[in-house]
């Protein structure tokens, strides 16, 4: 199997689930290449192709981390490949990290994975669900009111003050295109500058307020999806529970946030049941639910991270059920070709 895969930055890129994947694609002997989102090429009339890095066969780094080091230095063999000789594109930049000066890298994977896509490499997730769910706090709003909590999206600051005073006056505050906790905000009635948080989330754009739930003390669950199910392997389930550091409510692990264990209970069976069907549907092979008690109260469809922080609960990473997945699909295409589309393919099982 030949697969590359997209990440924002070659050099920035850091030893997270990305890498964890890459790192087992390569232990089972496949082609494994990883590119920036800025690496697509295109010329009118000719196939796409891509600036890729990738290890010589005779380097056998030893672990992630190591791997991860050799492709970012003098070791790494860049190569440009043509995209369509590829079996997979894992699209996997983050567009929500990317700064201003890089306004041009937000929906450029997407962009060309489309693209390449129709060139009859299977792009992982589907890139036109990406593409619909590429702001994924609004996909989010799709999903039933049963398994959410309340919420409001405007720019308008009247209506978050209205929804604030109807809520108890305590709401947390986010911005709808961001990631990692960055700028969200816990509001309660001791919060002296409101109108001024108001302000700074609505120059990045639209505000998500949503209702605040009590249980979030206890932290969220990080829920990972393969093909709509909850990854398994040996009994163990890829879900862990993110806590938050002292006198902070956001449990990102980017903020400090620790990892525990946390077992598949039946709110959270409820909401994958519920969730499930939507993403099968719209080809979303790989996903992340964030999940306090019996709320989803975050989807992440474009980057889900996590495998990472398995260890440190003594569950296994997951990334070779997650390649054993790809494998199946790869195996499939060959044996059906384009009769069966990308986006059913991308969650078949």
């Amino acid at each position: 199997m030949k697969i590359c895969f997209v990440v924002n930055g070659i050099d920035t890129e850091t030893c997270g689930t990305t890498v964890y994947i890459m790192f087992e694609a390569l232990k089972r002997k496949h082609e494994v290449h990883m590119m920036g989102v800025g690496d697509f090429n295109f010329k009118h009339d000719e196939a796409i192709s891509i600036n890729s890095v990738s290890l010589s066969k005779n380097v056998d780094p030893k672990s992630p981390e190591e791997y991860l080091e050799l492709l970012q230095s003098e070791k790494a063999k860049k190569k440009t490949i043509v995209a369509k000789d590829l079996d997979v594109l894992f699209i996997r930049n983050n567009p929500t990290e990317e700064g201003s000066s890089r306004q041009w890298a937000e929906q450029a994977g997407v962009a060309f994975g489309r693209m390449i896509q129709q060139e009859g490499v299977l792009v992982l997730n589907d890139a036109y669900a990406l593409s619909n769910a590429f702001i994924d706090k609004l996909y989010f709003e799709e999903l039933p009111s049963s398994i959410k909590p309340a919420s409001l999206i405007t720019r308008k600051k009247e209506d978050i003050l209205d929804f604030f005073e109807k809520h108890k006056k305590k709401m947390v505050l986010k911005p709808l295109e961001g990631s990692g906790g960055k700028d969200v905000y816990l509001i309660d009635k001791n919060e002296k500058n409101l109108n001024q948080i108001i302000e700074n989330i609505t120059q990045q754009g639209y505000v998500i307020a949503q209702e605040f739930l009590p249980a979030v003390k206890d932290g969220d669950v990080r829920v990972l999806l393969m093909n709509g199910r909850v990854m398994e392997k040996d009994g163990n389930y890829g879900i862990i529970r993110r806590v938050a550091g002292k006198g902070e409510f956001r449990s990102n692990f980017a903020l400090g946030a620790s990892a525990d264990s946390s077992p598949l209970t039946d709110a959270i069976k409820k909401i994958i049941d519920i969730t499930a069907p939507k993403l099968i549907r719209d080809g979303l092979f790989f996903v992340g639910l964030d999940i306090v008690k019996d709320k989803l109260i975050e989807i992440n469809v474009l980057s889900p991270g996590g495998l990472d922080h398995f260890k440190d609960i003594g569950l296994p990473d997951f990334s070779d059920v997650i390649v054993e997945s790809i494998e199946k699909k790869v195996e499939y295409k060959r044996l059906y070709g384009n009769t069966i589309s990308n986006r059913e393919l991308a969650t078949m099982a």
